[in-house]
C-alpha cells in the first residue's frame, strides 16, 4: 500500500473530495498535524477512522518519519493529512514523501481544495504562468533579501502570509517590486469572511495597517513583459548618470523605475547612501 497525502478543505468541510472521508475510515494509520482538528473534520465528513490515528507535525515529524515509513513498507495503508490543504505544500510532509521516494516506496494523494489555485483563480491577475513562493522569512532583512531575488521574475507570485505580518510584507513588496504593482490579498477563502481586495502594493499595505484577520494568501503580479531586466546596482548607476546630466534625483528615480520595475523609493535612497563617484 502507498503513503496517502491527503487534501483536507481549506475552509468549508463542504469542499472536502469524496475519497477523502473513504481513506480515513479505512486506513490503518492516519497521521494528522493536529488530531484535534482531524476528529472535528471527521465529525462533519460523518466518518470514524478505524485504524491508528498519530499526530504529525513540525515537531515531531523528524523523530516519526521512521516509524510512518515502516508502517508502509509492511504494506499498511498510511495517511497523512494537515490542517487545510495538501500535505508537504508549506506544511509538515516532505520530510516523509522524502523518505518513502528514497525505500523506494510508493506515494499517491487524494487531491482536494488548493488555497495556492483559488487565490490565483479569483485575483485577476495572470495565471497562465505562476510560481508558489510559501512564506516569506520573519527577519526584514532576510525578507528583502528574498523579495530583491524576485524582482525580476515575470511570473504572478503567490505568498502565504500571517495576518499580524501582512501589513509589513507588503509595505516591503511595494519597496522592492514598486507601489503600484498589481496585487491581490485573499483571506478566509471558502470561510463566511471570505474576501479579495485588489489594488497597488502600496495601496494595500496602507489597508492591511488596520489589520486584516484570518489565513491569507497574496497574490502578486510579475514583472510586466517589455520591463527592462537589470539590478539595483546597475539602476542606481543609470539613477546617478541622470542626476550627473542635470535630471533631479526624484524624477530620475522615478524614470528608471518605470524602466526596470524595481522601486522608486529603493533608487532614490541608494543614490543618498552610495559614495560619490570619482
Amino acid at each position: 500500500m502507498p503513503l496517502i497525502l491527503a487534501a483536507t478543505p481549506i475552509g468549508d468541510p463542504r469542499d472536502a473530495a469524496p475519497r477523502l472521508a473513504e481513506v480515513l475510515a479505512s486506513a490503518e494509520v492516519v497521521a494528522a498535524e493536529d488530531t484535534r482538528r482531524l476528529r472535528r473534520l471527521c465529525a462533519a465528513l460523518d466518518v470514524t477512522p478505524t485504524g491508528r490515528v498519530l499526530s504529525y507535525h513540525e515537531h515531531n515529524e523528524a523523530a516519526r518519519t521512521a516509524d510512518l515509513v515502516e508502517a508502509v513498507a509492511k504494506g499498511e495503508s498510511v495517511v497523512l493529512v494537515t490542517d487545510a490543504g495538501m500535505p508537504s505544500v508549506s506544511d509538515p510532509g516532505y520530510r516523509v514523501v522524502r523518505a518513502c521516494v528514497d525505500a523506494d516506496l510508493p506515494v499517491t494523494c487524494v487531491p482536494g481544495p488548493s488555497a495556492v489555485l483559488m487565490a490565483l483563480a479569483v485575483s485577476g491577475l495572470p495565471v497562465d504562468r505562476f510560481c508558489f513562493e510559501g512564506f516569506l522569512p520573519r527577519k526584514d532583512g532576510e525578507r528583502r533579501r528574498v523579495l530583491e531575488e524576485l524582482a525580476h521574475e515575470r511570473r504572478t507570485m503567490v505568498f502565504f502570509e500571517a495576518p499580524h505580518r501582512l501589513a509589513t510584507a507588503l509595505s516591503a513588496m511595494a519597496e522592492v517590486f514598486g507601489p503600484d504593482r498589481p496585487a491581490a490579498v485573499c483571506r478566509e477563502l471558502t470561510k463566511t469572511y471570505e474576501e479579495v481586495r485588489r489594488g497597488g502594493l502600496a495601496e494595500l499595505a496602507e489597508w492591511a495597517v488596520e489589520g486584516a484577520r484570518g489565513e491569507i494568501t497574496v497574490v502578486v503580479s510579475g514583472l510586466p513583459s517589455g520591463v527592462g531586466v537589470m539590478t539595483l546596482e546597475e539602476a542606481s548607476a543609470r539613477v546617478a548618470e541622470l542626476v550627473a546630466s542635470g535630471v533631479r534625483r526624484k524624477e530620475a528615480a522615478a524614470q528608471v523605475a518605470a524602466e526596470t520595475g524595481l522601486s522608486k523609493k529603493a533608487l532614490y535612497d541608494s543614490g543618498l547612501t552610495s559614495p560619490p563617484s570619482p
